[in-house]
This record gives structure tokens, C-alpha cells and sequence, in this order.
């Protein structure tokens, strides 16, 4: 295959030379003046832009995937390679007797689909993938939260010294299965229950396979300075690289703090500890509406929870502690009632809700009582119900985007009305954060979304346009693309993508999915 004389921007920063690519086995193998003689295909490229195939630092596509292998969601927006397993939501390892109630914990961030969970290490798991194929090229984080739930339950407590051997154990043999993070979420139980002592013997474990600590903070609102020192003594004490995800400041009485929590990034980096941040083009967020509830809600796992909301007294405990607390995450707070907004729900009794704010329901259901609105949905929906959150400001999300460390990342939950991130991140950048507001060059934008992150995976064959590399190659309209997914209508592929290149294989060909499955499962121990 050659890709004729393109405007190829090859990832490093510098701006675009016009060339032409031969690719051949999978791989780049010339780049400059090409002969079309003896090619099977040749795509003319003609004033359209040429560049690596975009990668997802930060991805929740761990089973949807197995359910549909062509995601669309992410190739047709010129994505190629995702990093999944993060936020300590990994799928694997997990022990058979842990399986049914690990489901129903990240259902609200990874789904309630018809796969078999049919393994039980990392390396069983990944070779699912192999097995039936995906278009995207795979790589996994270990998360924290598997190896915590499989090992403590949802207990509220610091782990024995045997639980705390078991736990490193399991994160070694992922990491011999080819993980190539390790990944925690400290907002989510079972992982807010665990200490900073706990996070740090674990990282150990990480570093010494030259792995990284992808990290969801444990406070991303009125805590968010104390957390980034949190994340800079983890780093301290284990030398281990970190990337610190969907970097913000959560809250109005917060905007504004990101120049603050930039700073300690750079005074950490001052005295080498490597940190970098991830970050999605939005001022909204998603998550599971269980992360509403405070930290002790949670104890006990998901039917405790239900038996502490069907409690009036309770209830009113925990309205008090959304209403006052910020000793939490306290996410209700942050966005208010009528900045939450349901994208998802487990059953079609309350299907007509995904797509309606919390306040909004509360009226139609005549309660005008957001909060005991929530609490029902729970109830009803097995507390597998998915949000969005409108709790960021516009200027804080440029002006993390124009710092050096950020890269890009989706932070994709694909259940229900999803966020458009999921299906729009990469458009919208190089659409308004480029073309339409010069807050990026389209050259950084792109290191932002390609080498940048390679570099930090530490994929040493992607991420850059050179001979000797992965043909992965994303080719689009600079003057073209747009995203045209929105909140209330997220389901609509952007525009301006005209080809997709995975492996060296078409997966999208003017625009269109040709139906390949020419992703591969990346291991760390490939790069080691």
C-alpha cells in the first residue's frame, strides 16, 4: 500500500512535508518520493493532513469490545491504540467465586453486556482478544481495584501482611502477563478504603517491572491540591513514572486551581519524578452514579448499599453529607442536581431517563427531591446506572491542554447515551481547539495525541511516522473535520476522517468501517 503525497505530520511536533509512505507486512518501510508500480493500493492523499494513528491513554472499552471487535467508536475517529484497565477497573486477574459481584460493581463504567467472562489471569484474558480479533490495537493496565475486591472484599480496612503479599504477587504475574501499568482509582470503593502506604508497596511492585501508575486522584474538587501532593509522594517514594488522569478542577469554587496543581506537576518533574497528565476536550464528566454516595455507603459491597438507600434515616444522613461534606469527592456537590445527567440505566423500565438531568427526573416523577430521586433510581437499577457531570470550566480545559505534559485521552464509557468523548475526543480538538480557536498548533496537537503518549506507554513501534514502524496511520480534512456528537445526541460518528490505517490494513476507507480486524494485543514483555 502507498499513501500518496499527503501533508504528513509525523508526530514529533514538527510541522507537516509533503511525501508519500510505502507501507508493507504491517509496517512503514519508506517515506519521501514513492513508485506506485508495484503497490496492490494506493490512497491519494492530496491536501489532507497524513499523521500516526491516534492513541487512547485512557480507555473503559474492556468488554464492549469483546461484544463488538469493529469499535467504531474509536476508529472512525482515528483512533488505533487504546490503553484499557484503568481507574483500577481492569478485568483481570479474577478469581472465579469474585466474578458475579466484580460485574455488578463496574457495571456502571464498563457495561452490562452478554459476554462470558471465560478467564481468569491477564494473559487468558487478553488472548480473548487474539482469538476473535478487535480493530484497535489493545494494551492493558492491572488495576488496583480487581486485585483489592478479589482479595478484601469491600472492607474498609488496611490489608494484612498476607492480603498485602497476595495483592503484589497478583500485580507481578500481570505484569509478566504483559501489562504495562498498573491503575487506581481513588475515588471508587473498594479503592478509596486504601491508604497511600498501600499504593506506594504496590507501585514498588510496578516500577520494578518498568511499568507506570495511572492514577484517578483520590479528590478532584476541594481536595485536589492535597491529592496532587498525594500523587507527588507516591512518586517520591517509588521512582515510579506517573500519569495522572482526565486532569481538572471539579466545581466552580475550584476553577481556576488547575494553574496551581500544573505548577506542582513541573516543581515534581524539577526533582525528577516523571509525571504527566491525560485529559479529554470537555467540561463535563462521566462515571457511575454510585460515586454520588460517600465512601462508607459502599462498605459491604453493592447490597449493603441498596439496604443503607432503602433506609429513610439513612438517607437522610447521606443528603446531609452531600449537602455539607467535602472531606470526599463529593461529585453531587460539585456539578449540582441538575448538572447530572442519566446516561444509562440497566433495564427498560426507566429507559426514557438516559438523556434527562437528576432535577429534571425528579419533576417527572413528582418528587422535586433530586436526591431521593437518585437513591430510587439505584434501587431500581441495582445501582447500575451510568452520568454525566457538568462541573468543569471551559478556560481551566485550555489551559491544561496547552501545558507541555498534557496528552489526550477519551476516559470512554460506552453504555446507554454515552458522553461524546467516547466517540468525538480527536474531532473536536483538531476542530475547536485547533482550526476554530488556535489554542493548539494542529502539529502539538497531534505529538499530544500520538508520541506523546507512545512515549509514556512505552510503545517503542507506534506513535511516530518513521521507516521501521507499525503502519499505524491516521489521514484526514483538517478543514473538514467535526464532531457532531453532543450531549443529547451523542450516537453520531464525526466527520473529515477519511482513512484509518491499523497494522498496516484499511479499517476505515472514506469515512467508512470496511469491516477489518487488523488490531493486535500489545504486551509489555514485546518492548522489554
Amino acid at each position: 500500500m502507498i499513501v500518496k503525497n499527503g501533508r504528513i505530520i509525523n508526530g514529533t511536533g514538527n510541522p507537516w512535508f509533503k511525501g508519500d509512505i510505502a507501507i508493507e507486512n504491517g509496517k512503514i518501510v519508506k517515506i519521501g518520493k514513492v513508485s506506485t508500480s508495484n503497490s496492490r493500493r494506493k490512497i491519494d492523499a492530496e491536501k489532507l493532513i497524513v499523521a500516526p494513528g491516534f492513541i487512547d491513554i485512557h480507555s473503559h472499552s474492556d468488554i464492549v469490545w469483546l461484544e463488538r471487535p469493529t469499535a467504531d467508536e474509536k476508529v472512525l475517529q482515528g483512533v488505533t491504540t487504546e490503553l484499557i484497565g484503568q481507574c483500577g477497573f481492569s478485568v483481570a486477574p479474577i478469581k472465579e467465586e469474585c466474578k458475579e459481584e466484580y460485574k455488578q460493581l463496574v457495571m456502571g463504567v464498563l457495561g452490562n453486556t452478554g459476554v462470558e467472562w471465560n478467564w481468569n489471569t491477564l494473559a487468558e484474558y487478553l488472548a480473548v482478544f487474539e482469538i476473535q480479533g478487535v480493530a484497535v490495537n489493545i494494551a492493558s493496565s492491572v488495576g488496583h481495584g480487581v486485585i483489592r475486591f478479589c482479595t478484601m472484599g469491600m472492607e474498609n480496612r488496611p490489608p494484612t501482611t498476607i492480603e498485602m503479599e497476595e495483592m503484589k504477587q497478583s500485580v507481578a504475574k500481570c505484569f509478566d502477563d504483559g501489562a504495562f501499568s498498573f491503575s487506581t482509582g481513588l475515588i471508587y470503593p473498594p479503592l478509596t478504603f486504601a491508604s497511600t502506604e498501600e499504593i506506594i508497596e504496590l507501585c514498588k511492585v510496578a516500577n520494578s517491572y518498568d511499568g507506570f501508575l495511572s492514577i484517578h486522584m483520590r479528590n478532584e474538587s476541594d481536595k485536589v491540591i492535597e491529592s496532587i501532593h498525594e500523587v507527588v509522594k507516591i512518586g517520591k517514594e517509588t521512582g515510579i513514572p506517573i500519569e495522572i488522569s482526565h486532569f481538572k478542577a471539579a466545581g466552580k469554587q475550584n476553577w481556576g486551581k488547575v494553574t496551581q496543581t500544573l505548577k506542582l506537576v513541573e516543581d515534581a518533574r524539577a526533582i525528577d519524578i516523571d509525571i504527566t497528565v491525560d485529559q479529554y476536550p470537555y467540561t463535563a464528566g462521566s462515571t457511575t452514579l454510585t460515586a454520588i454516595l460517600p465512601p462508607w455507603v459502599h462498605v459491604g459491597g453493592k447490597e449493603k448499599l441498596i439496604q443503607r438507600l432503602k433506609d429513610q434515616e439513612t438517607r437522610e444522613q447521606i443528603k446531609k453529607e452531600i449537602k455539607e461534606g467535602n472531606d470526599w469527592d463529593n461529585y453531587a456537590k460539585a456539578s449540582g442536581w441538575d448538572g447530572i445527567l442519566i446516561t444509562s440505566v440497566k433495564t427498560d423500565q426507566n429507559k426514557d431517563l438516559e438523556g434527562k438531568t437528576l432535577s429534571e427526573i425528579a419533576e417527572m416523577k413528582g418528587t422535586n427531591d433530586p436526591a431521593e430521586t437518585a437513591f430510587n433510581l439505584l434501587i431500581e437499577e441495582d445501582a447500575a446506572v451510568s452520568m454525566v457531570l457538568f462541573f468543569m470550566d471551559e478556560d481551566d480545559v485550555k489551559t491544561v491542554m496547552k501545558h507541555q505534559v498534557q496528552m489526550v485521552g477519551t476516559d470512554s464509557i460506552i453504555i446507554g447515551k454515552y458522553h461524546p468523548r467516547a466517540i468525538a475526543s480527536y474531532p473536536r480538538i483538531l476542530r475547536q481547539y485547533v482550526r476554530e480557536n488556535a489554542v493548539l498548533t494542529l502539529p502539538e496537537a497531534i505529538r499530544k495525541m500520538t508520541s506523546l503518549p507512545a512515549q509514556k506507554i512505552g510503545l517503542q513501534d507506534r506513535g511516530l511516522i518513521l521507516p521501521g514502524l507499525a503502519a499505524d496511520i491516521t489521514i484526514f480534512d483538517a478543514t473538514e473535520i467535526n464532531d457532531t456528537a453532543t450531549y443529547n445526541n451523542p450516537l453520531q460518528f464525526p466527520k473529515g476522517i477519511k482513512f484509518v490505517i491499523v497494522n498496516g490494513e484499511l479499517v476505515v476507507e472514506e469515512g467508512k468501517h470496511t469491516g477489518a480486524l487488523s488490531g493486535k494485543v500489545l504486551r509489555k514483555t514485546d518492548y522489554l
